[in-house]
């Protein structure tokens, strides 16, 4: 007899009575299972097991056991060998490309400004005195000068070195010292355009050259001094027939006459310029911190004598009231303490550039037709925009506020003289600006008012300032940089006699230049006193060409006379090229490269004192 269960899995379930077993025989047989289950099986019995009884004859997958998957071993394969051509093909292009040759965007042509940079700072490498350096780069100068100070009785001490101040062979401290403190600032503002045309370092040497002159000329290890050696060589325009630097007509290198000292015991203005211009410097080379040191002592040292021992350096006059004479030191006060300030970080400084009495002196309040003409004499307008910066960037606040308010607002007046719709200066036909007001040598001044209205420009950019205001009438910042572009474009060539002014630069420009050197040629002929006239009085042109000169300039007709014995039309000068340098290289470039605002701001402390340290906490 049989009975039909319900199978679980789908089958029929059968109970046979006849081939059922007893309990005892189920329990012999469990023994036997348990037995083996308890014996280890290996891989291949493990696989007998797990198959199913189709699946004894088939192929074994293998797989690859990565960690955290397990994979087909012909997935892995193909997996790995598309990553390696993947590889190999990325490589290839790669190669391919590389081996193209690559056709660069050729860089933009440098700017006419940055062109006359370059040829503007080789004027210096022409005026220098004493041993040159080997890179000087001008062929037809030599060593000159090398008795300077020395070959004086009275003085016995070495003045070797420096620059011939234009085309003489006279060291004039005042303008030359100028001129150093025109280089430092533009240097100070616009390193990074001097970086990007290449001339930072050059820049940098020729202040360098001027200020170790400047140090020969006074005690500059002493704290106190009571003299100044203020001029190497004489220029008397008496009209005598003595040997002297405007007398002789002879290449620096030849000069066989005295080369007198000139030494000043009550020179503020000399002094004090003096002062300025070793006090910018210490921040061009900040980096240096021993000479930086060694400048800023000479320059406390300087200004302290200025302050003590009153008086101008070309009074009574003396040689230099014919060439360069200084119509007030109060002027050189107020710059020369600015710049002590940006140097030292010394309050007293900015006290007294600051103090009113100071300011009415220099000539603040009481204008005049020269109002606003920043030159070697008149330093006053360039302090009012230095110290214009101080409040702009730094806003130091009482006591200094007052002054300061009062200088910037001057300065914005300044700045409106110089557009042509106000009438404080008069323009020539070409469109020339007359800040000496038609008196000769124009361009000095010109290349001075483009420095200032370019910097002050970049200023009010720097500030975020759109503009000025000229009475009610709102002017933005750009107009300042037209009027700086349009009169260097001016000095450039682009004038009623398409002439450029500067030496060298264009097609175009004065081959009669008043400058001994350049006039006389390097033949192996020594020339005499006056056995140079003949190269003085020749029609041809000069046979060495003195690169980067800028000439004195035309009139206020726009006219020039290219003659070498005119020196009003075609005499270079020092502070004359070194205006022309401050303003192009702040029209140099990228506009958007503006100027660096914290530099100049290196040596002053916080205008704010720090706050006190908290209490310490309190205890019961």
């Amino acid at each position: 007899m049989s009975m039909y269960g319900r199978d679980p899995w789908g089958g029929p379930l059968e109970i046979s009575h006849a081939d059922s077993a007893t309990d005892d025989d189920r329990s012999r047989n469990l023994d036997l299972d348990r037995g083996a289950l308890s014996r280890t099986l290996d891989e291949t019995q493990q696989s007998w097991l797990l198959a199913g009884p189709g699946d004894q004859g088939k192929k074994k997958k293998k797989y690859v056991d990565l960690g955290c998957l397990i994979i087909s071993r012909k997935l892995f394969l193909w997996i790995v060998g598309g990553l390696l051509g993947a590889a190999a093909f990325a490589g290839f292009v790669t190669l391919i490309v590389k081996a193209v040759p690559r056709h660069h965007k050729p860089p933009l042509p440098p700017d006419n400004y940055t062109l006359a940079l370059h040829k503007a700072l080789m004027f210096f490498n022409a005026q220098r005195s004493g041993p040159l350096p080997r890179h000087n780069n001008v062929t037809w100068r030599g060593n000159s000068g090398m008795k300077d100070g020395l070959s004086d009785a009275a003085f016995r001490r070495s003045l070797v070195g420096g620059f011939y101040d234009a085309g003489d062979a006279i060291k004039f401290n005042f303008p030359s010292s100028f001129a150093m403190t025109m280089l430092s600032w533009s240097v100070i503002e616009y390193s990074t355009k001097y970086q990007a045309a290449g001339e930072l370092g050059h820049v940098r040497e020729i202040i360098k050259w001027g200020c170790d002159y400047l140090l020969k000329t006074f005690n500059s290890s002493a704290d106190t001094i009571d003299r100044i050696a203020a001029q190497v060589g004489t220029g008397s325009t008496t009209g005598g027939s003595s040997p002297n630097d405007h007398y002789c007509w002879m290449r620096p290198e030849d000069i066989d006459y005295p080369r007198p000292v000139t030494e000043c015991h009550a020179c503020s203005d000399l002094a004090a310029e003096m002062a300025a211009a070793l006090a910018a410097a210490s921040i061009v080379f900040k980096d240096n911190k021993k000479y930086s040191q060694k400048l800023v002592h000479g320059a406390t040292t300087l200004f302290k004598f200025s302050r003590d021992q009153r008086g101008r350096y070309s009074a009574g006059g003396s040689d230099a009231s014919f060439f360069y004479n200084s119509t007030s030191y109060w002027d050189e006060f107020v710059w020369g303490g600015s710049w002590m300030y940006l140097a030292t970080g010394n309050s007293s400084y900015l006290q007294l550039a600051t103090n009113p009495t100071m300011a009415k002196h220099a000539g603040a309040f009481w204008g005049g037709p020269d109002y606003g003409v920043f030159s070697w004499d008149n330093k006053l307008t360039g302090a009012q925009v230095l110290l214009s910066r101080l409040r702009l960037f730094l806003s130091p606040g009482y006591p200094y506020e007052e002054i300061l308010r009062t200088f910037h607002n001057q300065t914005s007046i300044i700045m409106c003289s110089y557009l042509p719709i106000f009438t404080s200066f008069n323009r020539t036909k070409g469109g020339l600006i007359q800040l000496n007001h038609g008196r000769p040598q124009p361009l000095q001044y010109v290349v001075n008012a483009a420095f200032l209205a370019a910097v002050y420009s970049d200023y009010l950019e720097a500030a975020d300032t759109p503009g000025w205001y000229c009475g009610p009438n709102f002017y933005p910042t750009g107009v300042l940089r037209d009027f700086a572009k349009t009169q260097i474009n001016y000095i450039l060539g682009k004038n009623p006699r398409k002439m450029s002014y500067v030496v060298g630069f264009g097609n175009k420009y004065p081959k009669h230049v008043h400058h001994r050197g350049a006039s006389i040629p390097k033949n192996g002929v020594h020339y005499n006193c006056k056995g140079g006239w003949k190269w003085r009085d020749s029609k041809k042109p000069n046979p060495n060409t003195v690169v980067g000169a800028m000439v004195a300039g035309p009139d206020r007709h726009d006219g020039f006379k290219d003659v070498r014995s005119n020196y009003n039309y075609t005499e270079p000068t020092l502070a004359g090229n070194a205006g022309l340098v401050a303003a192009l290289v702040a029209l140099s470039g990228h506009e958007n490269t503006g100027v660096d605002k914290n530099t100049i701001f290196s040596a002053v402390p916080p205008m704010f004192p720090t706050p006190p340290p908290p209490p310490a906490p309190w205890k019961p």
